[in-house]
């Protein structure tokens, strides 16, 4: 049997991306949630509910970006030079925001400072992740296999609108997470914005889905032509389906189904985004196989991937498994 490893790959990095989507964005959206708290120990609280596991979660953007670099030279190469800004920008925020982590609880007369810098750079972050995602839908201008556009080709109406979608969404995330681990008055104030994000959520998804096909022709016949035409009706149903789910877990207090109700919305806009550019890995001129690595070179990173992934997932489990259940306010992560 025959394998394409190429494929194998490119599966494998977007399964680190979306692995790191929905645990990242999160415990990002708490961050950007975290000045709407109304005292001191309500921001410990959402702080210490993601405090044990939010540097776990990162280790996916890790996997996919090195796996890009190893396996993907060529996409790499091309794709850095056109999204340089918005990723150095969200890794200088990753920084802040990871810092703020450790000395937020370690000084009193700087407190407000390593607040201020674990809300900046969480909203940072999912914007330029957001910004990146826009930036790479409407595609990159490749002239013989290098980059040929501007320093500024990232900054457009279209990319900055799918920035501002992540950062709500990412919201969301981090309010049904609250909603999920912790109990009381600020359970409640999640709840509620929880309703007006999803909302918004599924507006931005709306507005988003309806305006890619037309960056480029190649999108446009993807979604309005057989086959691609019945995941223009599916794909609409399922989010129906998904936020009907979620308004149902906020109104009944299930307070996991709301949850897993918006991962379920990343997980399936994922999807559309991943039908929009296959087989394509640069939009709209390189595929997979134009970007992949020498199969020998597949086959030997693919050995030790295959160990890797379970170990981190299994790492993964466990750590969730251990801080399951709702956060007791007296304990905090110090």
């Amino acid at each position: 049997m025959i394998l394409d490893y190429a494929f194998i790959w490119a599966g494998l990095i977007a399964f680190a991306v979306l692995t790191y989507v929905v645990l990242d964005g999160f415990d990002l959206g708490v961050g950007i949630l975290f000045p709407t708290a109304k005292t001191e120990k309500d921001r410990d609280l959402m702080m210490n509910s993601v405090a044990p596991i939010w540097d776990g979660n990162e280790t996916w953007l890790v996997l996919g970006g090195g796996g890009l670099f190893a396996v993907f030279p060529l996409a790499y190469a091309v794709i850095m030079p056109a999204l340089y800004i918005p990723i150095i920008i969200m890794l200088l925020a990753l920084v802040f925001r990871g810092v703020a982590f450790e000395y937020r609880w370690k000084t009193e007369r700087w407190k407000r400072v390593w607040d201020v810098a674990f809300t900046g750079g969480s909203a940072t972050a999912a914007l330029m992740q957001g910004i990146a995602l826009g930036a790479l839908v409407q595609g990159i201008d490749v002239v013989d296999r290098a980059y040929a556009g501007g320093w500024w080709d990232w900054l457009t109406p279209f990319s900055v609108l799918t920035g501002v979608a992540v950062l709500v969404g990412y919201a969301l995330l981090g309010a049904t997470w609250l909603v999920l681990k912790i109990e009381g008055p600020l359970a409640d104030q999640m709840r509620g914005y929880a309703k007006g994000l999803g909302l918004a959520t599924l507006a931005f998804i709306g507005i988003v889905s309806l305006l890619t096909p037309f960056q480029d022709v190649v999108y446009f016949h993807r979604w309005f032509n057989l086959p691609g035409s019945v995941f223009s009706v599916l794909v609409p149903g399922l989010v129906a389906i998904i936020a009907w789910q979620m308004w149902k877990g906020l109104t009944s207090k299930d307070d996991l189904r709301p949850f897993l109700a918006s991962l379920a919305l990343f997980v399936v806009s994922f999807i559309g985004i991943g039908i929009s550019f296959y087989p394509y890995m640069v939009p709209p001129s390189l595929t997979i196989w134009q970007v992949a690595a020498p199969d020998a070179s597949l086959k030997f990173a693919l050995v030790g991937t295959v160990v890797l992934i379970p170990l981190i997932l299994g790492y993964t489990a466990y750590a969730y498994w251990v801080f399951r259940g709702k956060l007791d306010p007296e304990e905090g992560y110090h």
